[in-house]
């Protein structure tokens, strides 16, 4: 399946795999995204969608076994303050569902952040644009592509 994530990324010549699962019809978590396509946790990026008190909508984008440490995020971003976007404003922000947001290719070309431990994989997935399909490409392609700024952005989640 080709998606706008995959269109972009085949426009500005960087190599991908796509890998595709099934979704069912609940919201899959994106540990389990990991372990349907074949990855560790570690290696599988979510994308979630944030707003800063200054510079408004941006991406952050950190592994699918951790949770988004709001205070570094709005340090890395040049906010004082950050929260995620309610779900309800999602799909009209970025183009994208639950499950299906990525940084490639959104409705807007919104700043991105993504949480350093990227660079320490051979290669990386995130969400080609839709449930169901992750896109598989090395960490410096997706950091071209998205324009990202990396840094330390993700904790481990609450117990």
């Amino acid at each position: 399946m080709k998606t706008n994530a995959a269109r972009m990324l085949d426009r500005l010549g960087i190599a991908y795999e796509l890998r595709e699962y099934d979704p069912g019809a609940e919201h899959v978590p994106a540990s389990e995204v990991a372990r349907k396509v074949g990855l560790p946790a570690a290696q599988v990026f979510k994308t979630l969608v944030v707003r800063g008190d200054r510079t408004g909508v941006f991406f952050a984008v950190i592994p699918a076994d951790s949770e988004l440490d709001l205070k570094a995020a709005a340090r890395l971003s040049g906010n004082r303050k950050v929260d995620t976007v309610p779900l309800k404003e999602v799909q009209p922000l970025t183009g994208y569902v639950r499950g299906g947001v990525t940084a490639l290719a959104a409705r807007k070309d919104y700043p991105v952040v993504v949480d350093e431990t990227l660079v320490l994989h051979e290669f990386i997935a995130v969400s080609a644009g839709v449930r169901g399909c992750q896109i598989v490409i090395a960490p410096s392609d997706y950091l071209k592509a998205t324009g990202a700024t990396a840094g330390d952005v993700a904790r481990a989640p609450a117990t």
